[in-house]
């Protein structure tokens, strides 16, 4: 146990008067101290932290680190893989936000987005989570339009003066019924006064979950061995096994942290793709430097990241050979060879990614008032995307996809923090960005003769482009705060955010079907080809915010905040030659502009304290966005609908219990140019409970608890199993368009944390 410097000084204190206890009672009179505690500047109210209580609560109920952003204002996932769902805040979401890990920008190295940035910390290794959205500072982050996510891991830990060394740790494990979903994790530190080190490890692995009460997947013949579950939801298995080093130094005024860390996803199936991973291998360094001067703090990092991802179909899609290319291949998936025009021996997916980054930043203490953030970023991004030849049209050479892809960013901002009085607070800021792009000459499966799919035309037509790209790319924020009084904040806020297309926008080149539909990171079953010419997003955000509480924030606030955003050259989609309705189709991508407009709401409440029971607490959240293509004046794809959470949580000595539901409204505001599948409205309730001792906790709960059938609003089109190379299959065979991504059934999980 730490003891606050307050408390041992008081506890000394009255160390004389013990030995008068036992004779007589010695009543001192009344001392009553005051004095001004000093004032940190409030946290912007459009910056959001998960609470770490809600945090510790959830973790061994997923292992999916983004969705527990899920619990914070604003913000909603779009569903993958069972680690890797992407966050989405106020209705944009995946590279349109900002995402850092421990300080490093990450990338997806995929064309379908499987390695998303939050996939690679476990949620048992997350410390602290923080959202950023509506006209958020231009500190928090560059190209992106829609906010920023940033996720750190513990802090280094030291000895005290006069500790000699520090030895401690923590382990747990996990496992969740549905999926035989099951895991662990384990950090350890050894430090000094001066150097500290720690190792953290976890691991979590799953079979393929079931789907509520009414859901009833597929089934075909010829699965040997493995026909699915009346409820089974197929390609949703996976293994993710993370790793990390840390090695830190700490002087009088300084601190210097080496981390290492590494991920190893053996298979991670999606529902909503038609490929699945079957290995992620990330190795990432990384060397910060933190400064305490006299005038403020110098932040200096350098990081690299490599990634290398392969993908294939995994069991529950492999029912298409045979079937599919009409080849010696039997229907259980069994690949044939020799490969050859009529054998075909899956789909290999290759890519190679590497990511470098310098950033440095200040904060300079001009004066009691105003507060300087100055910094530069520089990041180099190298991409190679190929899919080795494997027969049956897909061969004899080597499918090039983004050949020699290159994205560098170089960045330099400003940020002025004025607290002109104790009422208000300003922050202004000036951020640009030059973005360059460029990729190699490609070609296709067949580089000469007849060539399926226009191969040949297409990769002529690329590779006869100017690839080269350079964007130069201005944000602005301006940002003031009024507090009126100790029981209520008021905030407005302007922005001009831009982001710059991803290499995957602008370099994917086939428009071949089957090769379209590999390129497609929103999981909805269309295929994509890119545009060069494609101009960056410009968003144009008005955040207002306002927030009651009581005066020491304690027992209750209530948080709402509207926002309008106008986005110029906004990525859509739109047919590329001829289109189906209720059909999968081949879409480009195009520049276009939209509006995003909408409220969030969230708050608390302490409602009881009770000495027989301890105390009960209310806490909720609303959410609305609404997109449209101003252009179209059709809907913007994968926007939440009305949801809302409502939780109440009784905290009793060591005991904490909290109910939760879940509402969501039927999604019927779809996007049509990509034959988005509306999903009907639903509720889900969730109980939690844990238990703690000293160095011990223990966590069960119910997630579902009901086993409510429901599709994800977010989760895209289900493409969990069949013959999914086909973008629109014969009849009788799957997947066909318009069923969705149906959500986990009921789970019951147990978790147990020691700490040593």
């Amino acid at each position: 146990m730490a003891f606050k410097p307050a408390a041992l000084s008081a506890a000394i204190a009255v160390l004389p008067f013990a030995a008068l206890a036992a004779d007589e009672v010695v009543v001192l009179p009344e001392v009553v101290v005051k004095g001004a505690k000093p004032e940190a500047a409030p946290a912007p109210l459009n910056e959001s932290e998960l609470d770490a209580d809600v945090l510790q609560s959830l973790r061994p109920a997923t292992s999916d680190t983004a969705s527990l952003l899920g619990n914070l204002p604003g913000v909603s996932l779009y569903g993958a893989g069972g680690v890797s769902s992407l966050p989405s805040i106020r209705g944009l979401a995946d590279d349109r936000l900002r995402i850092k890990v421990d300080g490093m920008d990450l990338i997806a190295a995929c064309p379908n987005h499987m390695n998303s940035p939050l996939s690679y910390i476990d949620p048992s290794a997350v410390a602290s989570a923080k959202v950023y959205s509506g006209a958020s500072p231009v500190s928090a982050g560059g190209d992106s339009i829609g906010g920023s996510v940033v996720v750190e891991s513990a802090a280094p830990e030291f000895a005290k003066a006069g500790q000699g060394k520090l030895l401690k740790g923590e382990a747990g494990v996990f496992y969740r019924s549905n999926g035989n979903a099951f895991g662990g994790h384990l950090s350890a530190t050894l430090a000094s006064e001066q150097f500290s080190f720690n190792y953290t490890g976890s691991s979590a692995q799953s079979d393929n979950y079931s789907a509520g009460d009414d859901f009833k997947a597929y089934t075909f013949t010829g699965r040997a061995g493995h026909l699915l579950a009346r409820d089974e939801v197929g390609s949703t298995a996976y293994k993710a096994i993370n790793q990390a080093v840390t090695l830190a130094w700490k002087g009088d005024a300084d601190l210097v942290e080496f981390r290492y860390g590494r991920q190893n996803i053996p298979y991670e199936n999606y529902p909503n793709q038609r490929m699945d991973m079957t290995e992620n291998l990330s190795d990432r360094f990384s060397l910060a430097w933190t400064g305490r001067q006299a005038w403020g703090t110098l932040k200096a990092q350098a990081w690299h990241e490599h990634t290398r991802h392969e993908m294939d179909f995994g069991e529950d899609k492999r029912y298409w050979y045979g079937a599919a290319s009409g080849g010696a291949a039997a229907q259980d998936g069994t690949p044939c060879a020799p490969i050859g025009p009529t054998c075909a021996a899956g789909m290999p997916m290759n890519t190679d990614g590497k990511n470098t980054g310098l950033k440095l930043a200040a904060d300079i203490a001009l004066n009691a008032r105003d507060t300087l953030k100055v910094g530069a970023e520089v990041q180099a991004y190298r991409l190679d995307d190929w899919w080795p030849p494997s027969g049956a049209g897909m061969w004899p050479n080597t499918f090039r996809n983004i050949n020699d892809g290159e994205r560098d960013r170089y960045a330099v901002f400003g940020e002025w923090e004025a607290r002109v009085n104790p009422q208000w607070t300003s922050v202004l800021g000036l951020r640009h960005e030059t973005v360059k792009m460029d990729a190699g000459d490609v070609h296709g499966y067949c580089t000469s003769g007849m060539c399926m799919g226009n191969q040949l035309v297409d990769s002529a037509n690329f590779n006869a482009q100017s690839h080269d790209k350079t964007d130069h790319n201005w944000d602005l924020s301006a940002l003031a705060r009024y507090t009126p009084d100790a029981t209520q904040t008021f905030e407005a806020g302007i922005a001009q955010k831009t982001r710059s297309p991803n290499l995957y926008e602008r370099y994917t080149w086939s428009t071949w079907s089957m090769a379209a539909v590999m390129n497609n990171y929103v999981g909805d079953g269309n295929g994509y080809v890119g545009d060069i010419d494609l101009k960056p997003e410009v968003a144009h955000t008005l955040s207002l915010a306002a927030d009651w509480h009581d005066a020491g924030s304690k027992t209750w606030n209530l948080r709402v905040a509207p926002f309008y955003s106008h986005v110029k050259d906004y990525i859509d989609a739109r047919c590329l030659t001829t289109c189906s309705d209720n059909k999968f189709n081949v879409l480009q991508y195009v520049n276009q502009s939209a509006w995003l407009y909408g409220v969030d709401v969230s708050g608390k409440a302490l409602v009881a304290s009770t000495q027989s029971y301890g105390d009960f607490s209310v806490s909720g959240l609303l959410n609305y966005v609404k997109g449209e293509n101003r252009d179209t004046g059709d809907g913007l794809y994968n926007i939440m609908p009305l949801n809302a959470k409502l939780a109440l949580t009784q905290k009793w000595g060591r005991w904490t219990n909290t109910v939760e539901g879940q509402f969501v409204a039927a999604k019927d505001d779809v996007s049509d140019a990509r034959n988005e599948i509306e999903t009907d409205g639903y509720s889900l309730f969730n109980i939690r409970s844990s238990y703690e001792w000293k160095q011990m906790r223990l966590d069960v709960g119910v997630e579902n608890l009901f086993d409510r059938f429901y599709a994800l609003p977010l989760g895209g089109a289900y493409l969990g199993q069949g013959t999914t190379m086909a973008m629109n299959p014969p009849a009788g065979n799957y997947p066909q368009w318009g069923t969705s991504v149906p959500g986990m059934g009921r789970s019951v999980y147990v978790g147990m944390n020691v700490k040593f």
